[in-house]
């Protein structure tokens, strides 16, 4: 496993696996917090669509995706506008994106391996361009992410209430939203969209059973996300004489922090409060 790692391929992989569980681990509790968990497998299966897309126009998947991001996250914010509405809205953008998706795949000649990469994940092809790419998307949710944490948090307790005291909740959600759907894109070259949820949502859902506190919950959030895809990296290069992707290792250790904070929630004895709770 190490002999592998002194090769460029494997060293740009564990960097991107890296920048992109930073990302993750920091938005992951808002998702959570928010119920959005629909919003991140709608993102993640729109971002085939415009990897698409971006093959078609200028041959390049990986921006394509993270342009249409923006989109995704533009028609999500204006279908679903309403509360009760955003679901039903994400469902319709889903239905039609992944048609659109396919339409747009019959147009395309080449290796349509860069599109359904976005789809299983290839975390060994990321390139230097890619992790710095990467790189940079992680500096800019890093710093959004400080600068709206008090008024995001507010608004994902009790957004009736942070409105009433001069929130702009309309407006955090939109911003939570574009740094949602960035984030979503950049894990779906990881474990692809397929397994999304493994690396903005499970590691969140594993450390919000650990504390009640919003900032360790952040902290032990990024934690686990690293774990699961650090570790599922390397043990994919430990195992590297089989079949088995990365992504797919990346999902089980994921699962099994998921599993191991279910376990170690019911054990303890006393009572945890709700991070919302906490946070009020």
């Amino acid at each position: 496993m190490f002999e592998l790692l002194h090769y460029s391929f494997a060293q740009h992989a564990l960097i991107a696996a890296t920048l992109i569980a930073l990302t993750c681990g920091l938005v992951a509790p808002f998702v959570v917090m928010r119920d959005m968990a629909f919003a991140v497998h709608g993102t993640a299966e729109l971002s085939f669509t415009s990897a698409v897309a971006g093959l078609l126009i200028a041959g390049d998947a990986v921006r394509g995706a993270l342009i249409g991001s923006l989109v995704i996250a533009a028609a999500f914010a204006l279908l679903g506008r309403r509360q009760r509405e955003g679901n039903t809205a994400i469902g319709v953008v889903l239905a039609f994106g992944l048609g659109l998706g396919v339409f747009l795949l019959s147009f395309y000649n080449g290796f349509a391996s860069a599109a359904t990469n976005i789809l299983f994940g290839s975390l060994v092809t990321a390139s230097t361009g890619d992790v710095l790419v990467l790189g940079a998307l992680a500096l800019v949710v890093l710093i959004v992410m400080v600068v709206i944490f008090r008024p995001l948090l507010f608004a994902s307790v009790d957004s009736a209430v942070a409105s009433a005291r001069g929130v702009p909740v309309n407006a955090l959600s939109l911003v939570f939203l574009v740094l949602l759907a960035l984030t979503v894109t950049e894990a779906a070259q990881v474990v692809g969209t397929l397994l999304v949820l493994s690396l903005a949502i499970t590691p969140a859902a594993s450390a919000r059973r650990w504390t009640a506190d919003p900032l360790k919950f952040v902290a032990v959030s990024v934690a686990f996300a690293l774990i699961a895809a650090d570790g599922g990296f390397l043990l994919s290069l430990a195992l590297s004489d089989t079949d088995i992707k990365a992504s797919v290792l990346i999902a089980f250790v994921s699962f099994a922090l998921y599993l191991v904070s279910v376990v170690a929630e019911r054990v303890r004895p006393e009572p945890r409060r709700q991070v919302s709770g906490a946070a009020a």
